[in-house]
């Protein structure tokens, strides 16, 4: 028999929540016909503003062949366009298109919604503890990528997409 202590292991704690937010969000997000991949994409552009299909690929930690697939379905779907930039054509740009933003609202308050169910009878001061602590994590593995917050493109219900008290933009 092959032993782990689950209980002690903040890897299996934070996988397992992770994975349990994705699946929450991407029931949540089907009824706008948009997968939790494509909606953290979304978010990063709103984030960014634009970014190149590489960054893009960075930030969301995920192999290029892998956002290719995401980014072509996208592109079909017309949620973002994909052009070359005309500093370095090896480079794609990824934007937004005018199709998002009738929805983004909706699909902003897809977040919001499972992080409300996610946080239920969480005292703020145990989030804020929470938050602090996956940061330092985030700084230790050398991942805490966020840096300041850019001018945001798309605008969520209350302001930018940077919602209330998030470190990320993909909640």
């Amino acid at each position: 028999m092959i032993r782990f202590d689950f209980e002690k292991s903040v890897g299996y704690w934070i996988f397992s929540t992770g994975h349990m937010l994705s699946r929450a969000m991407n029931e949540e997000l089907s009824t706008h016909g948009i997968t939790y991949r494509q909606w953290e994409v979304l978010a990063w552009l709103s984030y960014h503003g634009e970014i190149t299909q590489s960054e893009l690929a960075e930030q969301m930690r995920i192999e290029a062949p892998t956002l290719v697939g995401v980014i072509d379905r996208m592109e079909r779907d017309g949620w973002i366009t994909r052009e070359t930039d005309p500093c370095d054509r090896r480079k794609k740009i990824i934007r937004a298109t005018d199709k998002v933003r009738p929805v983004w609202e909706q699909m902003v308050n897809c977040a919001l919604s499972v992080r409300a169910r996610a946080i239920v009878g969480i005292p703020e001061e145990d989030l804020e503890v929470m938050r602090r602590t996956l940061s330092a994590m985030r700084d230790n593995m050398g991942e805490n990528v966020l840096g300041p917050v850019p001018t945001n493109t798309l605008v969520a219900p209350t302001g930018p997409t940077k919602v209330s008290n998030a470190t990320s933009p993909v909640d």
